[in-house]
């Protein structure tokens, strides 16, 4: 928990000066981290119950200082610390330690003596434990959602590392593991015993309590890189000693049978074999998780570089889950351009670098080495994901060669092409069982990307002129060799007929249209020779945020400002079938689609758009990251300017373009 004033922290631990976030946390909450002799009003910093604790506690009884203990966060990092991986959280206890029940930690104060009752802080509550289950998030995170588990109905027996400091402190050992194993069985006879290893065994770095060894035709071991929150849907009872599993067991809906003396045991929980006499109060799954969740631990904004809440630790964590999953395996990137290469690096090179290579090289490249193949969408290939721009791009074109700051990965199909499904059309569809805290963030994301007038290029641009009067419909030009035309629009698919198509069905109408940038910039094909024959007003370089706030309505074939209309609340006619058409918020001139048969509000689309859809890469600190983040950095125009050659090199590639060899 963060102090109220600044405290020298004296320590005798090499971790807390050679590991820059942990120390940058503790400096963050107040604590000025020291060395040598401290004085009567100073505080010594331990981790936790760590072989180098007893240094600080023997000088802290000796100079009658007060101790500090630190250890990692319930929510810590996508893989284990020995990995590299950075903390999100930590828990600062100035009373004692979490899992040791022969103190009175912090933790345990709260759940003891704080009222617990404000409706705000349970609602926060009730959505954390949704969030966590919802992006299949626990204290480590490398594991796949997707990995099979054993078929329903078994007991679920949680392993651990043998001598962990919870389990010593609770006075558990072998033996422990070994009765829990045993009530397992005899209280649910007949029950299939499926035993979870710890992640660090089964990475080789620490050994457990249960081998193969304990195998049977009965007990099996699960040592895959399972969901936690997989496993307890399938699980009849769960039964632990001291592991978070069983404080998950808790959230999942489970009482677990705990032989240890966790933190979460002795609220009414859980079935405890061991009771913590002192702790008889009885809380609500919503009142221990605002405690150990909300409360309790202090947690770290890794691209601002500041304390945070909650929720914004878990959007952290959720960023850096999902692009582990995404890439741990490795990526074969076939056919890219020259330029496209280092962004692809910095997005999904992480921990393995992408491997470029062209043609069926590619393929038989990425079937070798085992890794995923992914190419363009431009490129499309039945036997790839398909990468292309997100919705919140950049400053700049990526004619310009101007780096994504976002990026839309999809195994199904690409979100512009209505000939076939595509991810983001699996999400939209499935947006009715968003849970209210993920509907207040897309919410509060469309109130600050209007507010902050945000586009796709976020180009510098020119004030509008003086508006004739009257019903103002905007037409914004496209690039007319782009995808989304041959594979989204209708019976129009160039400008000029989507001029002549809005100024027949709207004689009397003020038509503003609005050419592409790329082809402002001549860098792509779309030129309309003659707007003013149909439209009234052409809007070259006028700021597209401004131009949707200044029309009625606007008509379009296949163009995002259609997306980025609707949530300005402008009414949008769509001629050919974008990715926001077809579920009831667009006025849909082209064919319709059966399979786009939900019923979605604005709030779901966005959601499914702008944060389950696309990845996201941080430009300051290059960590892939939420929406949230892109949203500061465009707002705040925080975004290290591009190379100066970019534009020139941008007009040499269409220069050459016959040439694409030069460019791959």
């Amino acid at each position: 928990m963060p102090v109220e004033k600044r405290q020298n922290l004296y320590v005798y631990s090499g971790g807390f000066l050679t590991q820059p976030r942990i120390r940058r946390i503790l400096t963050l909450a107040g604590y000025d981290i020291r060395l040598g002799a401290p004085g009567p009003d100073d505080l010594i910093g331990v981790w936790g119950h760590s072989p180098t604790a007893p240094r600080g506690e023997a000088v802290a009884r000796h100079k009658g200082a007060g101790l500090v203990r630190v250890e990692d966060s319930f929510l810590r990092s996508v893989r284990p610390g020995r990995s590299g991986d950075l903390p999100i959280g930590l828990n600062i206890d100035r009373r004692g330690v979490h899992f040791d029940p022969t103190t009175v930690s912090d933790l345990e104060t709260i759940l003891t003596e704080d009222p617990l009752d404000d409706t705000a802080l349970l609602n926060r509550a009730k959505a954390g434990i949704a969030a966590l289950q919802a992006d299949d998030l626990s204290k480590y995170t490398c594991f796949d959602p997707t990995a099979p588990v054993p078929e329903a109905g078994y007991v679920l027996v949680v392993d651990q590392t043998r001598k962990d400091a919870s389990i010593t402190a609770s006075g558990a050992d072998s033996n422990t593991f070994r009765e829990m194993l045993f009530f397992a069985q005899t209280e649910h006879p007949g029950q299939r015993i499926v035993i979870k290893t710890h992640p660090e065994t089964m990475a080789g770095d620490k050994a457990g309590y249960f081998t193969a060894a304990d195998a049977s035709d009965r007990i099996s071991l699960c040592d895959g890189p399972v969901s936690p929150w997989a496993l307890l849907a399938g699980a009849v009872a769960v039964y632990t000693v001291t592991s978070q599993l069983g404080f998950e067991a808790v959230l999942a809906g489970h009482k677990p049978v705990v032989f240890g003396q966790p933190f979460y045991v002795g609220w009414g929980l859980t079935d405890d074999r061991k009771p913590v006499q002192r702790r008889q109060r009885r809380l609500t799954r919503a009142q221990l998780f605002a405690g150990a969740m909300i409360l309790y631990p202090t947690w770290y904004d890794p691209y601002n570089d500041r304390l945070c809440s909650f929720e914004e630790a878990t959007a952290t964590l959720s960023a850096l889950t999902r692009a582990w999953r995404d890439d741990h395996r490795g990526w074969v990137a076939a056919d890219m351009r020259l330029w496209k290469r280092k962004p692809l690096q910095h997005f999904f090179g992480q921990p393995e670098r992408v491997r470029f290579a062209r043609g069926t090289k590619a393929v038989t490249l990425a079937k070798q080495s085992n890794r995923r193949l992914m190419r363009w969408a431009s490129k499309a290939g039945g036997d790839a994901a398909l990468v292309e721009d997100g919705f919140l791009r950049s400053r700049g074109l990526g004619a310009d060669l101007i780096a994504p700051l976002s990026l839309v990965l999809d195994d199904l199909g690409i979100y512009y092409d209505a000939t076939r499904p595509s991810g983001l059309e699996a999400l939209i569809a499935g947006s009715d069982t968003l849970d209210p805290a993920a509907r207040d963030r897309a919410q509060a994301l469309i109130a600050r990307i209007t507010t902050a007038g945000l586009s796709k290029y976020n180009l510098q641009s020119s004030p509008l002129p003086d508006l004739p009067k009257g019903r103002r419909i905007l037409v914004p030009g496209q690039v007319e060799d782009d995808a989304s035309i041959r594979l989204g629009a209708g019976e129009v698919r160039t400008n000029a007929a989507l001029l002549q198509a809005v100024r027949a069905a709207n004689p009397a109408a003020v038509i503003l249209y609005k050419p592409h940038p790329d082809v402002r910039a001549k860098l792509r094909p779309g030129h309309v020779p003659n707007p003013r024959d149909w439209a009234d007003l052409v809007l070259d370089d006028a700021d597209p945020i401004a131009a949707i706030r200044a029309c009625d309505e606007v008509w379009t074939m296949t163009s995002l400002l259609g997306f980025e209309a609707l949530l300005h609340d402008r009414p949008v006619t769509c001629l050919g079938m974008p990715f926001y058409a077809g579920w009831g918020l667009t006025d849909d001139r082209a064919m319709p689609l059966a399979r786009r048969n939900a019923a979605v509000d604005l709030t779901a689309l966005v959601h499914a758009a702008l944060i389950a859809y696309p990845r996201y890469r941080d430009p300051v600190s290059g960590l892939p990251c939420p929406v949230e983040v892109i949203v500061d950095r465009l707002e705040h125009d925080d975004i290290p300017p591009a190379p100066r050659f970019n534009r020139a090199a941008a007009k040499l590639q269409g220069l050459f373009a016959s040439f694409a060899p030069l460019w791959r």
